[in-house]
C-alpha cells in the first residue's frame, strides 16, 4: 500500500466527519477547518504513547462539558478524531481526558478536570473545557487514555504548539502537538488519534 498523502481521500474522510449536527469541529478565520493532527495517510505511524502521570483516575465522569464540574479558566474545544492507521474512522472508541485546572492543581478527591466520552460512528469526539496551567516541570498539556472496543488502551499526552515551556519539559514531544487557532473568546484545538485496527 502507497505511503504517499493522498488529499482526496483525508478531504472526503473529514467531510464525512465534520457532516453530523453536534460534534463539528470548530472553525478559524474564513470558515477553514483546523488542520488535521496528523494527516491522514495511508498506514500512518500510531500516535505516540506517553506516561499517564501520578493523577489518572479510573471512573472518571462521562462528560462532554469538563466545565460543568466547576472548571473555570479560558475555555478550550477540543476534537478529533479517532481513526485506524489505514485512515478509517474508529466508532464507539473511549476517549478519556483529565488534566490540571488553571492553577495548575489535579483534582485527586474529585472529578474537576477530568471526564470520558465514546466516539460517534464518524469517529469523533468533542470535549468543552479550559487552558491548563503550566506547574513545576511541565509544560501546558492533556493526559488522554483511547481505546477501541475490546482493543489496547493508548495513553498519552497533547500539547500546545508555541509554549516556551515545550522546549524545556523532558517529557514534550513534538508529535502530540495539537492543532490550535488563535486565542479568542474561546479557543479551538484538533488533535487526530491513530490506534491498531479496530
Amino acid at each position: 500500500m502507497s505511503r504517499s498523502y493522498q488529499p482526496d481521500r483525508r478531504h472526503l474522510l473529514l467531510a464525512g466527519a465534520v457532516g453530523a449536527a453536534g460534534m463539528s469541529f470548530p472553525t478559524i478565520a474564513a470558515g477553514q477547518e483546523l488542520t488535521p493532527t496528523p494527516e491522514c495517510r495511508d498506514e500512518h505511524d500510531a500516535t505516540p504513547r506517553q506516561s499517564e502521570g501520578p493523577f489518572f483516575k479510573p471512573k472518571s465522569p462521562l462528560l462532554s462539558d469538563l466545565r460543568q464540574t466547576g472548571l473555570t479558566g479560558e475555555t478550550v474545544i477540543l476534537t478529533g478524531l479517532v481513526l485506524t492507521r489505514d485512515c478509517r474512522p474508529v466508532a464507539n472508541a473511549l476517549v478519556d481526558l483529565w488534566h490540571a485546572d488553571a492553577k495548575g492543581d489535579y483534582d485527586n478527591r474529585g472529578s474537576r478536570g477530568r471526564g470520558h466520552q465514546f466516539t460517534d460512528a464518524q469517529g469523533r469526539y468533542r470535549f468543552l473545557t479550559i487552558l491548563p496551567a503550566r506547574y513545576t516541570g511541565r509544560t501546558r498539556h492533556y493526559h488522554v487514555k483511547v481505546q477501541a472496543a475490546n482493543g489496547p488502551v493508548l495513553t498519552t499526552q497533547l500539547y500546545f504548539p508555541s509554549e516556551p515551556g515545550n522546549a524545556r519539559d523532558p517529557l514534550f514531544r513534538r508529535e502530540l502537538l495539537m492543532s490550535v487557532a488563535p486565542g479568542g473568546a474561546e479557543r479551538a484545538a484538533r488533535f487526530d488519534f491513530v490506534i491498531g485496527r479496530a
